[in-house]
């Protein structure tokens, strides 16, 4: 499980993500990365409890919908959409940047194309192998992390950088101003996004009740410890970050100021594998999604609803998906990460709220030790991600606001003005996945 949902994190989108909030903050990502993990905990702290009580798939959608209403389920999962429509376009992007930073000669719309273009022929033809490909993926970011911490060590060894191996600049620098960190926080916390994944598999999971809440603890706490020391020695051998000739590929201008052009390919490499692994099981996963609810006449049956006969796949989704993903032509990293946060977010605040509803108020945990535990911590945790989504960036807010408002007026609609009960979203998915992969 915890391989599972480090794989679904994707670690190596650190170094993706490295440069652009290293320029906007003007440095301290360690410190940044140690506050995001801290908000973090909190909400993981919230599924780790909710997953006990509901062990079972659909995570936050599920969570809510038990602990707290059917319809604020309902709009739950479809904010969730988000994440699992744009995931595939995310992948196009950062691809995209590392090979037109690696060939510059050739233009970056041309990989986004050709890799929208693969990914949905492979989806289409029915893939196997995406879920075990993953974790070998994950053995690879593991390595690139390992071979940089090597270069790095050795860098700043012989004076490259900094010239010395121990600061506290990267953690508390007064040319920081400690507002303008906070800012970056959100798209810190995109590289987090993943650990809440394994939820979903509560029905496949042996003993899911202790398992799942070690293991959701367990991936945030290995995956900050990564992005904590390598952001650490990222400033340290790169401290003048207002140089970076691209902010979006800095980390390969890092890689091949300590490593040379092994160290730069091999990042390269793996952001080609992880890029392609990563777009291939969430754009399976938003295909299915789809279908789930064509199949439901949630969305119109025809389309959404349709399986090729040849191959067995919901091929209209695949298409739509990969529709989506060739936005990554107009989306910039920074946009195209806080629009997927927006929905995580959304998430993580009704989950912790969740917690509240079902322990405190349901269930009348009320001694001194439950008030903490089901109150105080929870409420601490909605608030702290609320507070980073009002400030996130203004378009990721208003996309997410429409997104948000297109599901609302769609559950009013199919619901009679709340006078019959709201469409399911995910029931039934492990036969869906049975009855098309």
């Amino acid at each position: 499980m915890i391989f599972f949902g480090l794989a679904f994190m994707a670690p190596h989108t650190l170094f993706a993500t490295y440069g652009i909030v290293a320029v906007e903050s003007n440095g301290m990502i360690a410190t940044g990365y140690i506050i995001a993990l801290f908000v973090m905990l909190f909400t993981a702290y919230s599924y780790a409890q909710l997953v006990k009580a509901f062990p079972s798939a659909g995570a936050a959608y599920t969570f809510v919908q038990k602990a707290i209403n059917p319809y604020l389920g309902f709009l739950v999962g479809w904010v969730i959409l988000l994440d699992y429509m744009l995931s595939p376009m995310i992948s196009a992007l950062l691809l995209g940047i590392a090979l037109s930073a690696f060939f510059p000669s050739i233009p970056i719309f041309i990989w986004i194309v050709l890799f929208v273009l693969i990914i949905s022929i492979v989806n289409i033809r029915g893939v196997k192998f995406a879920a075990n490909f993953n974790t070998y993926v994950f053995l690879l970011q593991l390595l690139v992390f390992v071979l940089f911490f090597i270069f790095s060590v050795k860098y700043l060894l012989n004076g490259g950088g900094s010239g010395k191996l121990l600061s506290i600049n990267p953690f508390i620098n007064q040319n920081v101003d400690l507002s303008t960190l906070i800012t970056v926080i959100p798209i810190l916390c995109f590289t987090f996004l993943g650990f809440d994944a394994i939820t979903a598999l509560s029905e496949e999971t042996k003993n899911p009740k202790q398992t799942l809440p070690k293991a959701i603890y367990a991936i945030p706490l290995i995956g900050g410890l990564l992005y904590v020391v390598s952001s650490y020695l990222l400033e340290m051998v790169h401290p003048n970050i207002q140089t970076f000739v691209n902010p979006d590929s800095a980390y390969l201008e890092i890689a091949n100021i300590i490593g040379g052009l092994f160290l730069q390919s091999t990042f390269v490499a793996v952001a080609l594998t992880a890029g392609f692994a990563s777009a291939v099981a969430s754009g399976s996963s938003a295909s299915r999604i789809l279908y789930a609810m064509g199949r439901e006449n949630i969305l119109p049956k025809r389309i959404f609803g349709y399986l090729s006969p040849k191959f067995h796949t919901p091929v209209y989704n695949i298409l739509i998906v990969g529709l989506v993903a060739m936005f990554a032509l107009i989306f910039d990293l920074a946009l195209a990460t806080s629009f997927i946060t927006f929905g995580a977010f959304f998430a993580f605040c009704f989950v912790n709220i969740s917690v509240i509803v079902h322990y405190f108020v349901k269930g009348k945990k009320r001694t001194l030790q439950g008030t903490f535990r089901y109150l105080v911590i929870p409420l601490v945790g909605a608030i702290l991600i609320f507070s980073l989504l009002v400030n996130m960036e203004i378009n990721a807010l208003i996309l997410g606001g429409i997104w948000f408002a297109i599901g609302f007026l769609y559950l009013l609609i199919q619901t009679r003005l709340f006078k019959s009960p709201p469409p399911t979203m995910f029931e039934g998915k492990e036969s869906i996945n049975r009855e098309v992969v």
